[in-house]
């Protein structure tokens, strides 16, 4: 484990406090001193929905953590020499559940060691994130076969969502999908969806900033070819490609099923946690609210490179899960 790692996985740090400080309640007090302005606390359609059909008429939204930041300097991104102290900071965070990544599935036992962990931590498994060059029909093989292995296992750990990328073209750069190549990235798909549907597991269109830029370009060619199915969008990848979050949850509402969440600043550049950046949660929450969501909500943290973190990375889950309580409501 490199140096980086060790210093974001370790719990002895005292936390620094963050811009915005403020007098917490008793029951999140560890967190450490924050504020949130009034504006922002939960919006108002949350006790309108429970004046009118009570706060049993809510399901609970599930807010769970994506590894991301743990994986951005592995070599090939592979979380699982890490996942002890990954369960253990968001079990510590207060987190729901956990979204796990692909890479964390691969190795034979991985179901009955994520299981120990899992139960360990009292942390379930919410699902798990998976992509591939969908577009490419030289790599429908490779993508499906990775498939097989990997959603049977996802189901036996008791996950039900699978977050999908479809894949770019050329990362970092704009490039319009053909008709061909969205039609090929459809019909696998279609396979996904129905290997999914055998295993229990619903699937969700995951997006970067690829499939959401050019007018939604890659999104609306795949909803053309296939309607109905499910959406999981990143907000904060929605806000690079220009996109507003509130719009794009009104809009796209009934079938937004999952989403991530992730804070930057105005400079564009990604917050330590949630509610340290400039994105507009008040607004995203009252659009949420306004389309009743019920999905997952899952905090995906993630630093650009070169980033020096103030705190133990437990605490920043720990801050961000209690910015989701507050302003989001869940």
């Amino acid at each position: 484990m490199n140096k980086t790692m060790s210093k974001l996985i370790s719990t002895s740090s005292t936390p620094s406090l963050s811009r915005r400080q403020f007098i917490y309640s008793s029951a999140v007090a560890a967190v450490g001193a924050w504020t949130i302005p009034a504006a922002m606390l939960s919006p108002q359609p949350v006790r309108a929905v429970e004046a009118e059909n009570g706060p049993s008429a809510r399901k609970k939204v599930v807010v769970g953590g994506h590894p991301w930041v743990y994986a951005a300097p592995l070599p090939d991104f592979d979380i699982t020499p890490v996942l002890p102290a990954i369960l253990e900071d968001m079990s510590y965070a207060g987190l729901d559940g956990i979204e796990l990544m692909h890479t964390a599935l691969r190795p034979a036992d991985a179901v009955e060691r994520i299981a120990e962990l899992s139960g360990k931590n009292r942390l379930p498994i919410i699902g798990m994130s998976f992509g591939g060059a969908m577009w490419d029909r030289a790599q429908h093989q490779a993508v499906f076969e990775d498939a097989e292995l990997l959603i049977p296992r996802l189901a036996k750990l008791g996950g039900r969502t699978l977050g999908t990328s479809v894949g770019p073209i050329k990362w970092g750069q704009k490039l319009r999908k053909t008709p061909e190549q969205l039609d090929a990235q459809a019909e696998v798909l279609r396979k996904l969806l129905a290997l999914c549907q055998q295993h229990g597991v619903v699937l969700n269109l995951h997006n970067h900033t690829y499939e959401v830029e050019n007018e939604l370009h890659d999104l609306k060619g795949t909803l053309a070819r296939i309607p109905g199915v499910k959406l999981g969008p990143d907000l904060n990848w929605l806000v690079r490609a220009g996109v507003d979050p509130a719009w794009f949850i009104r809009q796209f509402g009934r079938q937004i099923v999952f989403m991530h969440l992730r804070d930057q600043k105005k400079d564009g550049r990604w917050s330590e946690g949630l509610g340290e950046g400039d994105t507009d949660f008040a607004a995203i929450g009252r659009a949420l609210h306004e389309i009743g969501f019920q999905g997952d909500a899952v905090i995906e943290l993630a630093h650009e490179n070169g980033f020096q973190p103030t705190r133990p990375l437990r605490e920043t889950w720990k801050r961000s899960r209690s910015f989701v309580k507050q302003v989001l409501g869940y």
